[in-house]
């Protein structure tokens, strides 16, 4: 669709419905947008969009609502971003800035990402297989006890114990930890396969068997999934968005509720600056009068970590939804590297 002013009538319902939640007439578009044609064009381009899928009529109203089509090239002619406002820019630096662990930091996050956008935000935890190390240490507990803890960039950490049938000598334990972190610090699990498995030749034969125990339980921690897992808030904004939903709101909650759910749609998503997934394109039945608004977030080395976002009806501001999602992503990006 290639018509500028139809462009420009989509636009107007778009934004009216979203924020009355009213179907739009032609009358309506007159009074409360310059449009610079007659009444009579804009039925005439109404219809027209109304014939190529991008308005629909409800049937209790003479007016029209935008369908999932008219939202998908709404947000495809978003060229710009609009900026957050100096306060609310404020807002975000100031509640991230206080955080003190990771733990704090997700949580902090999904709670403004409420805040802002109205709409239940998510967040998911940085993974250790895409993260990329900061720093190993390896913390002797006993003589045959070695406490080992793994930073990453993200500043998730880790701890592991390890018992060895033998006593562990300090200096091996002081060797080996300067050499994991010359090879590990700022690579990914992937990529240390090759150093790690010559690291034990690097020792006296009496040394590798807790040379290669350590590099055993580092590998393993990096290579669990099982901490995939995300934070939400702002569930109760679903209640108030309930007339935006042909139908109860029961399924879309039980489909948050299943965090592989909104995993999955995560991981489908493209790593752009921020990726809008409209109703039926979410391919989940409970999901189908949603929208997905969501951006990826690092930290210093690994640029692709984790995914945030705000799911909601798809009668939504997106402008507003894209830009605090954007924004929100950066600011975590800027405090983990940090």
């Amino acid at each position: 669709m290639s018509n500028e002013r139809r462009l420009d009538v989509l636009r107007a319902i778009v934004e009216d419905y979203v924020q009355t939640r009213e179907p739009v007439g032609s009358r309506t578009l007159v009074e409360r947008h310059s449009l610079g044609v007659s009444p009579a064009t804009i039925r005439n381009d109404m219809a027209a969009l109304e014939e190529g899928g991008y308005i629909a009529q409800p049937h209790t109203s003479a007016g029209r609502v935008p369908t999932d089509k008219g939202y998908r090239l709404f947000v495809d002619q978003i060229s710009t971003l609009k900026p957050l406002s100096g306060a609310e820019r404020r807002a975000i630096e100031h509640l991230l800035a206080g955080a003190v662990d990771l733990d704090d930091v997700v949580e902090r996050s999904v709670r403004l990402l409420a805040q802002l956008t109205h709409q239940v935000a998510v967040v998911q935890y940085p993974s250790l297989r895409r993260s990329a190390l900061r720093h190993l240490e390896l913390v002797p507990l006993t003589e045959q006890r070695v406490l080992v803890v793994i930073i990453t960039d993200t500043g998730r950490v880790e701890q592991r114990t390890i018992e060895s049938a033998e006593p562990v000598d300090a200096a091996v334990l002081a060797e080996l930890r300067a050499r994991l972190n010359a090879v590990s610090v700022g690579r990914r699990l992937a990529d240390l396969t090759g150093p790690y498995a010559e690291l034990p030749e690097c020792f006296a034969p009496e040394h590798r068997s807790v040379v290669s125990a350590v590099i055993a339980e580092v590998t393993d921690t990096l290579r669990q999934e099982s901490e995939e897992r995300i934070v939400m808030a702002g569930t109760a904004n679903l209640a108030r968005s309930d007339t935006d939903f042909t139908r109860t709101i029961g399924p879309v909650l039980e489909a948050l509720e299943e965090q592989v759910v909104l995993l999955r749609l995560f991981s489908e998503m493209a790593a752009d600056d921020v990726t809008v997934r409209i109703g039926s394109e979410n391919q989940h039945e409970a999901l189908s009068e949603t929208s997905l608004v969501a951006a990826a977030y690092g930290g210093a080395v690994s640029s692709d970590v984790a995914r945030l976002g705000i799911l909601g009806p798809t009668r939504m501001d997106y402008p507003t939804t894209m830009s605090a999602v954007r924004a929100v992503a950066r600011y975590l990006s800027r405090i983990l590297a940090g």
